[in-house]
């Protein structure tokens, strides 16, 4: 059970993007907030300033949809894991501690998590039509040879200076060495820890 009681009555409540992890916001909320905010799967704060209870994204549309709540180990704080429809501050940033450019970052890396993770289900339960099982029946030495001719045509960009194209060959590499990692039974993580264990020797 919360204590409400050790800070008069509020608890404070961190805001956590539920897909990048990012910090949004902090606001505080009494018994009713938290009640309405369950009941509704909206957050609602209890607003200092206007003596009552406000739901954010009330007057926006920048709702946070709740995704789960946790109590901290003292029972005096929450975290709630969210998903955010639109900009959380009022600034229009996505978060109201700034760090846009980290937050676009790990956007990007959870989105690779997510393509590994739809070419390892494919993997498991084959889908007709599927162009990564395509590749996947024709197995490692075919996968190989696209990553190798994809990798070419991304230095040619390259070194072209023609970056426009180079990122969609640069996409194409990645998919097709994520597909071959499945194929050789590796993983994503398998590459990293190595890159991990070279950058400690430094």
């Amino acid at each position: 059970m919360l204590d409400f009681d050790k800070a008069g009555g509020l608890v404070p409540a961190v805001i956590q993007d539920n897909q990048t992890g990012q910090v949004l916001m902090l606001g505080y909320m009494n018994q009713a907030a938290l009640d309405k905010t369950r009941q509704q799967g909206l957050v609602t704060f209890f607003s200092r300033s206007k003596n009552r209870l406000w739901t954010k994204g009330e007057t926006s549309g920048h709702t946070l949809e709740v995704v789960s709540i946790a109590e901290d180990c003292d029972n005096d704080s929450l975290l709630i894991k969210v998903k955010p429809n639109g900009p959380t501050c009022h600034t229009g940033s996505t978060s109201c501690f700034g760090e846009e450019e980290t937050a676009e970052r790990v956007k990007a890396f959870q989105f690779i998590a997510q393509l590994e993770q739809v070419i390892q289900e494919r993997k498991a339960h084959p889908v007709e039509g599927s162009y990564t099982n395509f590749l996947l029946d024709k197995g490692v030495n075919k996968i190989a040879q696209k990553v190798g001719e994809e990798a070419v045509e991304t230095v040619i960009d390259a070194v072209a200076g023609k970056l426009d194209t180079m990122k969609g060959e640069a996409a194409d590499l990645l998919y097709h060495l994520l597909v071959l990692l499945a194929a050789t039974g590796l993983e994503l993580k398998d590459v990293v820890a190595v890159l991990q264990e070279r950058h400690q020797k430094k």
